[in-house]
């Protein structure tokens, strides 16, 4: 029986804790309130994985530590240096593989909207310039590092366009405005395949010191995303439109959210294709038909509508 620490009880976290837990590994999860799924292996702490002292202590023996955190959008600058140079310590001080949660940020805008494993990392955006510094302090530190990044998620519990706009329409039986061109393609990875591939790569020394494109199904627009999630909950047909791309950037002058959403709003006004055939070959590995993703969002609205009752 193996020790992994993961840090954050999000949709990734905990993913990854129940696949630990499934193959019959020990998890510690670390949230600021001591939060996640209750599992006779899954043990939860609170405590502020900032506190390298702390988080150090928690990682002794650990065999991997996962950073599935989240912190606010809104204040990535500030909290995101401390926690990435916790982990890398205590990774370090356990000698333990440092599994990164990454996305797409690094990279910017792209022509065609293609990106793989060899595409350079040359965001001049405020968060892309985060993800990048985080990724090579890692590199840097000497820990055997590893960051699996994914698109936008689909998935049970997963925050995005989807779950933020789409599904309350749906629920509501209105128009949605989206923030992006409804129409273009766009790549969806589902939770379960991050967890997938994080679990797996945290073990195979082939991945260490580089980063992986999560497998992720072929893109589809947002549009089919709702339609495919209507028929299969046999919700009427969503009607859907495209919100200006001005309102949102307007909105940010006032609003803090707004202003970090229209930061990264070409992900949705261009094609956005992630391409993870590197990992597939690599590993062994595939995705899960988008079927599952949209299963799993079903199920977990219909399980959130239950509670509300």
């Amino acid at each position: 029986m193996s020790k992994h620490v993961v840090v954050g009880s999000g949709p990734i976290g905990t993913a990854v804790a129940h696949l630990l837990a499934q193959r019959g590994e020990s998890v510690r999860m670390v949230t600021r309130r001591g939060g996640g799924p209750e599992h006779p292996l899954i043990e939860r702490v609170a405590a502020d994985a900032s506190d390298a002292r702390r988080l150090t202590e928690l990682t002794a023996g650990a065999e991997a530590l996962y950073n599935c955190a989240n912190p606010r959008y809104t204040e990535w600058e500030k909290l995101w240096y401390p926690l990435n140079d916790s982990m890398i310590a205590a990774a370090g001080a356990a000698g333990a593989v440092y599994m990164i949660t990454g996305n797409l940020y690094g990279y910017g805008p792209r022509p065609g909207g293609q990106m793989n494993e060899n595409t350079p990392l040359a965001a001049v955006g405020r968060k892309g310039k985060v993800r990048i510094k985080m990724w090579r302090d890692a590199l840097a530190s000497g820990v055997r590092t590893v960051e699996v990044r994914g698109s936008d998620y689909i998935g049970a519990g997963a925050a995005g366009v989807f779950s933020s706009v789409l599904l309350p329409a749906i629920e509501k039986g209105r128009t949605a405005w989206a923030p992006a061109d409804v129409d273009l393609p766009h790549s969806f990875t589902y939770t379960g395949d991050m967890a997938r591939t994080m679990v797996t790569l945290a073990r195979d020394e082939r991945a260490y010191g580089k980063a992986w494109h999560a497998p992720t199904a072929p893109a589809v627009t947002i549009r089919e995303l709702a339609q495919r999630y209507c028929d299969l909950v046999g919700a009427p047909r969503l009607k859907l439109r495209k919100l200006p791309r001005f309102v949102m950037r307007t909105a940010g002058l006032a609003v803090p959210m707004a202003r970090e959403l229209a930061e990264m709003d070409y992900q949705f006004y261009a094609p956005f294709h992630l391409d993870s055939s590197l990992t597939e070959r690599t590993f062994g590995l595939a995705p899960a038909d988008l079927e599952a993703g949209i299963r799993e969002t079903a199920g977990d609205a219909a399980a959130t509508a239950a509670r509300r009752m």
